[in-house]
């Protein structure tokens, strides 16, 4: 959410502008993180659809366009280009006007004395704390030009993998979701006709045609209750995940699935390691690589894991010891730690192993890949045909009859 501030800076010099938060208090911090002290700050007016509906939904910045965000800024730190330049020239470059709202109040931020790493901490929609924490390292150590590559790079394998675990669900669902409709259209409007032909004909219908026949009059004698409980079931079921408790059970769930748990899991660990070799590579302490990656790693049980661990971490307890007592961590992986603490080269090591798993989730997919199309085609077809042997066979008795 958007607010307009009006603030006065360290010489009492007017500043307004806009900042992104989700609260008042939380805009009034950010904004103060400048070095600014607020007069006034206003939410800015949402916009709204005819039927008041909030169109800000729609705003929003794709992991994509962070990628290139960051190779450019990568690049242009590569050039000797200063910060503020670089920002300057991205946001007039850039095309969503979002994002290139937030570099225009960077921009700002710069010429009042901020740090990179301040600037981009003033928007966590945008810019997570892994990606702040990288930045932050890279402002104390003098070495922001590999800060950024290692952002752009990391970012740009992170994209690569997701984006092909998520296409290789988009055909599937699409087909399914047409088959479901398709069945419902059938069911509903033309079986409930085709049904009145065969009982007014008589004779004994086949075991299958008597419940394609049972299933068709529930569902057409019952179809507005079935929408609205199903809409309130998924509706129920989307504010129930959004609770903490709620969130843990779905996380645990997609774990515990078959073959698709696996998969999740091999994810995780591949995105655990992979911000965990990213952020001690850049010099950044194993206590706060820790924290950032509980953040980030995008599971509430592998959170609680990482979490728990850090509290033993901090105890004084080695790593690798503290994250073996845990079921959801393979043996392999706990090794592997314990070696890069002994040789001191634990970033490589987990770098290592985060290629690994980005190896394996890509071999899991692609193997998920090559069984779905044959399954899918397999249930396709045994539907589709039970559906058309229900009334094509009882239709086939009664011409023969004739």
């Amino acid at each position: 959410m958007l607010f307009n501030y009006v603030a006065i800076d360290s010489v009492n010099a007017q500043r307004e502008g806009t900042v992104d938060a989700s609260t008042v208090d939380a805009a009034i911090a950010a904004v103060q993180k400048r070095g600014y002290t607020v007069i006034s700050i206003d939410p800015v007016e949402e916009k709204k659809s005819l039927f008041n509906i909030e169109l800000n939904f729609f705003q929003g910045v794709s992991n994509k366009e962070i990628v290139i965000l960051s190779r450019q800024i990568a690049t242009l730190f590569q050039a000797h280009v200063s910060p503020l330049r670089i920002f300057r020239l991205l946001s007039a470059e850039i095309e969503n006007p979002y994002l290139q709202n937030i570099l225009n109040q960077i921009v700002e931020e710069l010429q009042g004395g901020s740090s990179i790493a301040r600037a981009l901490a003033s928007h966590p929609t945008v810019f997570s704390s892994f990606y702040v924490n990288l930045v932050r390292a890279g402002e104390e150590s003098g070495s922001l030009e590999k800060s950024f590559n290692y952002l752009a790079d990391y970012l740009d394998r992170s994209y690569e993998v997701t984006s092909k675990a998520k296409n290789a669900l988009v055909y599937p669902a699409f087909v399914i979701s047409i088959f479901f409709i398709v069945m419902g259209l059938m069911l509903t409007m033309v079986i409930p006709k085709v049904a009145q032909i065969l009982i007014d004909a008589g004779g004994e219908l086949p075991i299958y045609t008597v419940i394609v026949i049972g299933l068709s009059s529930f569902l057409v004698d019952y179809i507005g209750i079935i929408l609205v409980l199903l809409s309130g079931a998924l509706i129920g079921l989307w504010q129930f995940i959004k609770t903490p408790v709620g969130r843990r059970a779905y996380d645990e769930f997609l774990i515990s699935l078959p073959y698709m748990g696996n998969l999740q899991r091999k994810l995780i660990l591949m995105r655990f390691c992979d911000n965990l070799s990213t952020m001690l590579t850049s010099g950044i302490s194993i206590v706060q690589a820790l924290e950032v990656t509980a953040d980030v790693v995008g599971n509430t049980v592998y959170k609680e894991i990482i979490e728990a661990a850090l509290s033993d971490v901090k105890a004084g307890r080695s790593f690798a010891d503290a994250i073996s007592q845990y079921p959801e961590i393979p043996g392999v992986l706990a090794q592997m730690i314990k070696v890069g603490e002994e040789t001191g080269s634990l970033g490589e090591i987990v770098g290592t192993l985060a290629v690994f798993y980005r190896r394996e989730v890509n071999n899991a997919v692609d193997t998920l890949i090559g069984l779905i199309e044959p399954t899918m085609i397999v249930l396709l077809g045994l539907g589709v045909g039970t559906l058309l042997a229900s009334v094509l066979m009882p239709i086939y008795s009664i011409t023969n009859n004739f």
